[in-house]
């Protein structure tokens, strides 16, 4: 049985062509990573013509569901009162999405219930990490 966690939302693309005014993102979160969320773009919908992963930290989407956060390369705000607005900046352009915030709650609080905040470091391999980064460092 498998930890991770996988929920498809709907997101609106903000000054999308009329093709796609929505397109059916997920967001991921596996406990081997526990401080980080995914979100994942099928092909249609990106400049590229392939999916597209966005990582970014779990906190900064709970934050974002309350008050504007990030200065990266994601930055989360809540618009209205059921919508949170995700940004996305590239080189090669910004994606700005809604999400309707209910979904994002109910995934955060399915990733909180795997892993509640504050635990993150109980389910962080430092050896095996280490192990990775001096493979890949030779």
């Amino acid at each position: 049985m498998s930890n991770r966690i996988e929920q498809a939302v709907e997101a609106r693309l903000v000054a999308a062509a009329p093709r796609m005014p929505t397109i059916p993102a997920k967001l991921h979160y596996d406990p081997r990573d526990p401080f980080a969320v995914h979100m994942s773009f099928p092909a249609p919908a990106t400049l590229e013509g392939v999916e597209v992963y966005w990582t970014f930290a779990r906190e900064l989407l709970t934050q974002g569901t309350e008050n504007a956060v990030g200065d990266g390369d994601v930055r989360v705000r809540p618009y209205g009162f059921d919508r949170t607005v995700l940004e996305f900046h590239a080189p090669e352009g910004t994606a700005i999405v809604h999400i309707r915030s209910g979904d994002l709650r109910r995934f955060l609080h399915r990733t909180m219930a795997l892993v509640p905040a504050g635990d993150e470091h109980l389910h962080v391999d430092l050896d095996q990490d280490l192990a990775e980064l001096m493979r890949d460092a030779c």
